[in-house]
């Protein structure tokens, strides 16, 4: 079994083919969907899909660093009481983080929002699935103060240095998110994973519809090309297929535990 610890499949993109979607990732071996909320208008798709698939796909809640609307604190406020309900379906905060790339001009409130989300994760006992982009220092900084009450999570999305990678490992009980970006040409990936990252502390995702990987670069991706960045892990770690789907979906169930929950396995 392989879980894609980071899927979009709400999105307007996969309007026209969900279904099949879905029944191609259950026939590629794909054993659960994680979720990560973007936005106020995100809820509803994402919970409706959910609904419909409970025993695949698992929603988190969160705002991400580029959605932030004109005023971020209302809804903050929504989410959170979401997240106060104790008989909640969310299984992380996320995807939350900063992002300085595409525009920095709203970088303290980036900087605001993110914090009072990982406050979240700290206060309701969840994991953090953070975006950075552009933002290491930042992220680095605004988590070191909360890191003995953090429960863990994912730095989704890694295609840092070396040095950042050792930076981020310690985080306790954090994995490193690998996608189809491994897969690419050019990407420096494979050699930061072989010489900082252990494969212990490594989970799988797409970002679907997005960063496809080879030889689907491009092209909207999806939870069915997971097992191409397994198969690039593999080689770079020099361990079979089988031992990188055993050895991630593992790291997947130890950081997400509402969802090994699910499955019937141990919390700890």
């Amino acid at each position: 079994m392989l879980i894609d610890t980071h899927t979009h499949l709400y999105v307007s993109e996969f309007d026209a083919d969900r279904d099949e979607t879905i029944l191609r990732a259950r026939q590629a071996g794909i054993g659960a969907l994680l979720l990560p909320c973007i936005d106020e208008g995100s809820i509803g798709p994402m919970m409706k899909l959910c609904a419909h698939h409970p025993d695949l796909c698992y929603p988190m809640m969160g705002l991400h660093p580029t959605e932030l609307p004109s005023d971020p604190e209302s809804t903050l406020a929504c989410m959170e009481q979401l997240l106060q309900d104790p008989f909640h379906p969310f299984v992380a905060v996320g995807e939350v983080g900063v992002d300085l790339y595409w525009d920095s001009s709203r970088r303290e409130e980036q900087l605001h929002a993110f914090h009072t989300q990982a406050l979240w994760a700290c206060r309701y006992g969840l994991p953090l699935v953070v975006h950075s982009r552009n933002a290491h220092a930042e992220i680095t900084q605004t988590l070191r103060p909360l890191q003995n009450q953090l429960h863990g999570g994912v730095f989704h999305c890694f295609g840092g240095t070396e040095h950042e990678a050792l930076q981020l490992l310690e985080f306790p009980d954090f994995c490193l998110g690998i996608g189809g970006v491994v897969t690419f040409k050019k990407s420096t990936l494979p050699e930061v994973l072989s010489r900082a990252i252990p494969i212990e502390r490594v989970v799988i995702e797409t970002d679907s519809p997005y960063l496809a990987p080879t030889p689907h670069r491009g092209k909207r991706n999806e939870s069915t090309y997971l097992p191409l960045v397994v198969q690039k892990l593999a080689e770079i770690y020099g361990l079979s297929v089988s031992e990188v789907e055993a050895i991630t979906t593992r790291n997947a169930l130890r950081v997400f535990k509402k969802v090994a929950e699910k499955f019937g396995q141990s919390k700890s």
